[in-house]
């Protein structure tokens, strides 16, 4: 219920107040304080809001940008909702993009911190945008366990330290914001929130975006959410994947502090897109079938990323030997 501290006029619906704030006009029109984007995105979630006011709220916002006090409540009201049980994880690793000019070389990332004893938390979404290749599918084929449930997700921490969660399986609600992409023809708040959800709080979090204006946003963000530790990068495609063609800049925050931190490309000329998406090539570079020079960077470089920040090596040059190394000792014939 609205409270006194976000006063409505007679007769007027709970929500409207929210959809005022953000759109009376060039002079009258201002962003959400925390509290009441908290407020506003419980009301989203409890169902207490009309299609036409969701609509209308999501589109203003996505034109004013979201700011990162907004972003916080956002994601306090959903991590609310969530019921999540207390489990042990290392790393929150976000992958809601999709990609559509490499294969998401970033699991392989993933599974090779979670051979060597880090347990990964990862969450996503698909089907929202046409032509990528989601990380769903790709988890699937490779006959890793997709959770329904956070049980699922405790039994594949367990076994593996590393579980998948569709989006929709914690909150059916954001899924279905997201989903409707294809009604409203632009990405929505939601896109953005849910590379921060965490909810299982990890120490870490591992978050990748495509339009780097946004890096600050989600970098402060997750310094008003008190997360020990987030890292944002312009991933490739969006997804927490470094590009080894170019410099990446990686903005970091790290116990209230927030700072940026450059790493150089890893070569001087730069790799040809796939001609296609295949899980199958994905597979032979697995298994040692394959050479793909620029799927191995990829993979080894965001992996040194995490280890970097998961503190396992204070140093770029040491988290890439590092994760050089467990490259080559991965178990080849886990697939």
């Amino acid at each position: 219920m609205l409270n006194e501290k976000f006063p409505k006029e007679s007769n007027e619906h709970a929500f409207a107040p929210f959809i005022r704030a953000l759109g009376k006009g060039k002079k009258g029109s201002r962003s959400l304080t925390r509290e009441e984007a908290r407020v506003a995105m419980g009301m989203i979630l409890d169902g207490d809001t009309l299609d036409l006011q969701l609509g209308a709220f999501l589109m203003l916002l996505r034109v004013k940008e979201e700011t990162p006090e907004e972003l916080a409540g956002f994601v306090e009201a959903a991590q609310a909702r969530f019921n999540a049980p207390e489990l042990k994880v290392d790393i929150d690793w976000s992958s809601y993009a999709g990609k559509k000019r490499h294969q998401p070389w970033f699991l392989f990332s993933a599974l090779l911190l979670s051979q060597n004893g880090y347990r990964i938390f990862m969450h996503g979404s698909e089907g929202h945008t046409q032509g990528r290749l989601y990380t769903r599918s790709v988890v699937e084929t490779l006959g890793l366990p997709v959770a329904a449930n956070w049980s699922d997700a405790a039994r594949a921490l367990d076994a593996s330290n590393f579980a998948y969660m569709p989006l929709q399986s914690f909150s059916p609600r954001l899924h279905d914001i997201i989903q409707m992409r294809s009604i409203l023809g632009l990405r929505s708040p939601v896109h953005s929130m849910a590379r921060l959800l965490n909810p299982l709080h990890a120490p870490l979090v591992m978050q990748g975006i495509f339009h780097p204006p946004y890096n600050p946003i989600h970098q402060l963000s997750a310094n008003l959410l008190q997360y020990p530790t987030a890292v944002v990068i312009k991933g490739e495609g969006g997804e927490v994947e470094r590009n080894p063609d170019a410099q990446c800049v990686a903005h970091i925050s790290h116990q209230g502090e927030t700072f940026e931190e450059t790493w150089p490309p890893l070569f001087t000329q730069r790799h040809l897109k796939a001609e296609e998406l295949s899980i199958e090539h994905m597979l032979n570079v697995w298994r040692g079938v394959d050479e793909d020079e620029y799927a191995e960077a990829a993979a080894i470089s965001t992996l040194a990323l995490a280890l970097k920040y998961i503190g396992n090596d204070p140093s770029q040059q040491g988290a890439l030997e590092t994760a050089t190394e467990w490259w080559r000792k991965r178990d080849k014939q886990r697939f």
